[in-house]
């Protein structure tokens, strides 16, 4: 073998290491994103809270990963890459221990609040370190492996965690978030090079990006169609307990098909998108949600109907997030990195007002309404999507 093609092969292997421990770290940072979501219940009777006070712990969170990652990200835009991936996982890890010891619900939401920060940084930069690490021809491929992380975390980690947390209580939820962040970070030290070449951003840029009203108006989109999926999503775990009597091993089982679903939307995302434009992708996708979402309010159902039901559930709402990058990266393709981290703050800015309308929803009319409220919201989030097209239809017809 040439030198030349040794090099190569070390250079591969030395990407794929990259892309892997990056991936692991999105798992971990998406496990203690989410884990709550399946121990809400035992939470809640453990920290005496009612169901909405514990779906706030969800909503702290999504609130300040959404204020704060976009100026984290800026303000860090100049440092070193390797080191920020560090320190952003070691306060998601510090947060995760704090949140197993919280010994009431302050302290709970506060660790919450440490953990959005970190995760916020992490998540936006180990994006920007794949895609710089990466030659151009791989560079979809290479983030798209990055992020599978977070799907996998839904698919695997969120199921794992209810089932753990269901058994042993939800502090042991959290011990599990702690042990893999922890080998994540160690994993980071070993395998993220130091001077990773990268475009610097700053708080300028930003606020240049949030002066362009329009785009912005794009990237609410993402709000829209996030608060829409966790006004019901938050709650699903207490509303299956209330509505179809299921305890540990049902729950389990139920989040394994959403997560099922949730890998099969997006790896079919990409090829619908690809096929038939993003646009129309994310309205079927929408449309599909605003059909499925009122079921939930008519339960009891079959097991396995309602399994069903939750798989494609997942599916289409998974199936959200490519489109809607390949769109506004499309709209704005000078300023990509900045756009696509507000699109990224956006799902948490959807997540809290969506666990917050959920919880609102709860202590006025019922778990039984959530499935009618998710679907008129999903219905509004269409418009939503249609609106900021033609707004941003002006601009689109002059750089084609």
């Amino acid at each position: 073998m040439a030198q030349g093609d040794v090099r190569d092969v070390h250079a591969a292997a030395g990407n794929a290491a990259l892309v892997a421990t990056l991936a692991a770290g999105n798992f971990a940072i998406g496990m203690g994103a989410f884990v709550v979501i399946g121990v809400l219940s035992p939470l809640a009777a453990d920290l005496g809270m009612s169901t909405a006070a514990a779906g706030m712990v969800m909503t702290v969170y999504a609130i300040a990963y959404a204020l704060m990652s976009p100026l984290l990200v800026s303000f860090t835009g100049g440092f070193d890459r390797r080191a920020v991936l560090i320190a952003a996982l070691s306060l998601f890890l510090g947060s995760a221990v704090l949140s197993m010891l919280a010994p009431n619900a302050i302290l709970l939401y506060a660790a919450r609040v440490l953990g959005a920060l970190g995760a916020g940084m992490f998540t936006l930069v180990a994006a920007s370190v794949v895609f710089s690490a990466s030659p151009p021809e791989r560079r979809g491929r290479a983030l798209a492996n990055v992020f599978v992380g977070m799907t996998l975390a839904q698919a695997f980690g969120l199921p794992v965690g209810s089932f753990v947390g269901y058994t042993f209580g939800w502090q042991a939820a959290f011990a599990v978030v702690v042990l893999l962040t922890a080998l994540s970070l160690l994993l980071v030290i070993r395998h993220v090079p130091r001077g990773i070449a990268f475009q610097p951003t700053s708080l300028t840029t930003l606020a240049s990006a949030l002066a362009d009203w329009r785009s912005v108006v794009s990237v609410l989109v993402t709000a829209s169609f996030t608060a829409s999926a966790y006004i019901l999503y938050t709650f699903v775990t207490p509303l299956f307990e209330s509505s179809m009597g299921l305890g540990r091993n049902g729950i389990a089982l139920i989040l394994v098909f959403y997560g099922a679903g949730a890998v099969a939307g997006s790896w079919s995302a990409g090829l619908v998108t690809d096929r038939v434009g993003p646009v129309a992708t994310l309205a079927c996708v929408a449309i599909v949600q605003v059909a499925i979402m009122p079921f939930y309010s008519f339960l009891p159902l079959p097991f396995m109907a309602l399994a069903i039901l939750t798989f494609f559930w997942a599916m289409f709402g998974w199936s959200f997030m490519v489109p809607q990058q390949a769109r506004l990266v499309r709209q704005t393709p000078h300023r990509q990195a900045v756009v696509l981290s507000l699109n990224a703050a956006c799902i948490y800015v959807g997540a809290s007002l969506g666990s917050a309308a959920g919880g609102i929803a709860v202590a006025r009319l019922g778990l039984d309404w959530l499935g009618i409220v998710g679907g008129i919201a999903m219905a509004l989030g269409v418009a939503h999507l249609f609106l900021s097209e033609r707004l941003m239809a002006p601009r689109m017809a002059a750089h084609a």
